[in-house]
């Protein structure tokens, strides 16, 4: 069998794989046990990726017929610029295939697609206690400078 990477738009069918991804990243961000998210928000999470009209897309990696991560990315509009921004809000990969380029491939497979749809740029967060990302993000993005202020409720 081939170790060919393939990044690809999440399908129907690819939920009972993509759901331990999706439950690894939140746990990565403390999501995880008493914090979990309810299932509501997962659930309206998938549904929203098969909705035309959301503006929220996902795209998994895939290695040997097995997902090994996922990009989840959206469009939105700015005051400072006519076409829509592209926000890409969640990216993981199983630790297993960490350092073997998925996160860059998923990474570059948002860039493609934000440019198609016209996108002047694509931008991401990450917690600051994230070196082994920021090492990836270093090499394909460069650093805005901006502090994240937020507002619970």
């Amino acid at each position: 069998m081939s170790d060919r990477l393939v990044v690809r738009p999440v399908s129907q069918t690819d939920f009972d794989d993509w759901l331990p991804l999706w439950d690894g990243y939140n746990a990565f961000y403390g999501r995880a046990g008493d914090t979990r998210l309810p299932d509501e928000i997962t659930r309206t999470t998938w549904t929203r990726f098969f909705d035309a009209y959301e503006p929220v897309h996902a795209l998994v990696a895939e290695k040997d017929g097995r997902l090994v991560g996922l990009v989840h990315y959206l469009f939105h509009r700015s005051t400072i610029s006519i076409a829509p921004n592209c926000y890409l809000q969640d990216l993981f990969t199983d630790e297993t295939t960490r350092g073997q380029g998925v996160g860059r491939a998923l990474i570059e497979a948002v860039y493609e697609r934000a440019s198609a749809a016209g996108a002047p740029r694509v931008y991401w967060l990450t917690h600051e206690t994230n070196h082994t990302a920021q090492a990836l993000y270093n090499k394909v993005a460069e650093h805005s400078g901006f502090v994240v202020y937020r507002k619970m409720f």
